[in-house]
């Protein structure tokens, strides 16, 4: 079970070649071995909204199609993730939406892979990268 990254599900859904290594083993997972936080659809939205992702198709059929992707399964923010996003210590970066992606990391026990150098640095978030994923793959 992984959790990705905004950025690692944008680009896994898109056909970017910077994931087109490991899209393999994305596109074979088990149902629900991979995770997408609720936060990173939000941060899809915002990013849509203000025209910094521009999709060919509109929004919604985006993210139904992204969903149902290899039995993508979305991870709610729930109350105990946003506690353990305060717990998090010395966090090295300002994004909030990060700190709830590392706290879901965290609270499922999961690793979550992306490509942010401050976050693959930071010891307390069970980070690992694309190169890591192709050699681990999902289990």
């Amino acid at each position: 079970m992984i959790l990705l990254d905004t950025h690692v599900w944008v680009w896994w859904i898109q056909g970017d070649p910077r994931v087109a290594s490991c899209a393999p083993i994305l596109d074979a997972a088990p149902a629900e071995a991979v995770i997408v936080s609720a936060i990173s659809c939000w941060e899809v939205a915002v990013l849509h909204a203000r025209g910094k992702l521009v999709f060919d198709c509109p929004l919604d059929s985006w993210f139904d199609a992204a969903i149902r992707a290899a039995g993508v399964r979305i991870a709610d923010v729930n109350a105990q993730i946003a506690v353990e996003s305060t717990r998090i210590p010395d966090w090295p970066h300002r994004d909030p939406a990060d700190r709830i992606l590392v706290a879901t990391a965290r609270f499922l026990g999961c690793d979550f892979v992306t490509e942010d150098t401050k976050i693959l640095a930071y010891r307390h978030a069970n980070a690992i990268d694309l190169n890591e994923l192709l050699k681990r793959g999902l289990g």
